[in-house]
């Protein structure tokens, strides 16, 4: 079976070298290279950030098939995902906002705030009230007891099977939030929605979303979806040893074309 990758931006400013090194990992994986623009953001997301994406991409030397994907034309597959774990008893709405969640874990009682891939775990303060709107979290407790130990396949630069029980993802990643009430999904569900959509089969990506693939996983089973293989990869850090921002627009690809740059010598600044 051919293996299919891709590439998802947000158009929310420049493409950086961090970005160049990820979609030419993508493309030279992938049989077949797809993009996927992900737009849920209005707010942040401009069209003149989407087109630029598409001028450093070709101006790398890349091609994808098409059409290319928006997330933006997308928020009714979002909705039936959101639905499938409702109807499974699997959600909650939660009302509180990262004010009171911070005061919830900064109670003597709680002692130490454990810090997930969503930032600090969520105490639970919502999961029974019965609240009829808010964000919408999942209840990782219910979800593993359905599940079990779930485990995914790593591919990049720690390769092997790694397997998350119901204790792990309970006590270090908690009831994530599924759907943002102001854009009504978050990044979580949409990109296993999406994936699955693209036939995605090896996720390449940075190494800093490895600990977020174990709530994709849960996800993905949960939804029925197939589980891909994943590649997590290095990322490319400044002088300083920080990972690239899109703020940091010193290193974005347009400045290094209009100072004259070929795209092989983006392939050599970032280690290719």
């Amino acid at each position: 079976m051919d293996r299919v990758t891709r590439f998802a931006p947000s158009p929310t400013g420049p493409l950086h070298l961090g970005h160049a090194y990820a979609a030419l990992v993508a493309a030279a994986r992938g049989k077949r290279f797809l993009l996927r623009i992900e737009d849920i953001d209005s707010a942040r997301c401009k069209p003149e950030w989407e087109t630029a994406i598409y001028d450093d991409l070709c101006w790398l030397g890349l091609s994808w098939e098409q059409p290319v994907m928006r997330q933006s034309s997308r928020l009714l597959a979002y909705d039936a995902a959101l639905a499938q774990l409702y109807h499974a008893g699997l959600t909650y709405h939660c009302t509180c906002t990262r004010g009171d969640i911070k005061a919830a874990l900064s109670a003597p009682q709680e002692g130490v705030a454990i810090i997930g891939p969503d930032g600090p775990v969520y105490p639970g303060t919502c999961r029974d009230k019965g609240h009829l709107s808010g964000a919408v979290r999942l209840n990782m407790a219910k979800a593993m007891e359905m599940l079990g130990e779930t485990s995914f396949d790593e591919t990049g630069i720690h390769p092997g099977t790694y397997r998350f029980d119901a204790g792990r993802m309970v006590e270090t990643i908690g009831d994530i939030v599924l759907a943002r009430r102001d854009i009504g999904t978050s990044y979580h569900l949409a990109v296993v929605v999406d994936d699955a959509a693209q036939g995605i089969t090896e996720v390449t990506r940075g190494e800093d979303l490895f600990e977020a693939t174990a709530i994709h996983v849960v996800l993905q089973r949960l939804l029925g979806l197939p589980v891909p293989v994943y590649h997590h990869h290095r990322l490319i850090r400044d002088d300083q040893g920080k990972r690239l921002a899109k703020r940091d627009d010193a290193r974005a690809l347009a400045k290094y074309r209009a100072e004259g740059a070929t795209p092989e010598d983006i392939r050599r600044m970032v280690g290719l």
